[in-house]
């Protein structure tokens, strides 16, 4: 194995044991997914390190840059949305996490570019959980119902 996959192969390692610590931790919001996007204090602190990390490339209003879906001249995809027009409710909370903690590029491999980066040298866990607990707090009941039944599927 080379020190690429080694080295990826022990963060999906230690981002699994993460996943179970916070689970644990979580208690019936488990059901649910990871995300404690009822829980009103974690909502509001994602809310205000959303500001400072994340919308200056996705939004205030998490509406994304424009014209996402297609990759600039340097083979990059724009910023996405994470309102309920985006793509960020079809992916398990698991992935969500990975994705933000070690960024897109990271998860993704194969060469994949994506300015995304990881937060996991910026951000705490907790911080993270928030951010992403404010972005599904935003979506309409339905799509938390089926970001809900992707988690399930998933396994949690």
């Amino acid at each position: 194995m080379n020190k690429t996959k080694a080295g990826i192969s022990a963060g999906i390692g230690a981002l699994a044991l993460s996943a179970a610590v916070i689970w644990w931790q979580t208690g019936a919001e488990a059901q649910q997914g990871l995300l404690p996007y009822t829980d009103t204090e974690a909502v509001a602190r994602g809310a205000e390190i959303y500001k400072g990390f994340c919308a200056s490339c996705h939004g205030l209003g998490r509406q994304g840059a424009p014209n996402w879906r297609d990759r600039d001249a340097d083979g990059y995809l724009p910023a996405p949305p994470h309102d309920e027009t985006g793509h960020t409710w079809h992916h398990p909370d698991k992935q969500l996490l990975a994705l933000t903690w070690h960024g897109t590029a990271q998860i993704v491999g194969n060469g994949y570019k994506s300015r995304m980066p990881g937060f996991k040298d910026t951000l705490d866990p907790d911080d993270v959980l928030a951010v992403l607990a404010y972005i599904k707090s935003t979506w309409p009941d339905a799509v938390i119902r089926q970001h809900n039944a992707i988690n399930a599927q998933a396994g949690g």
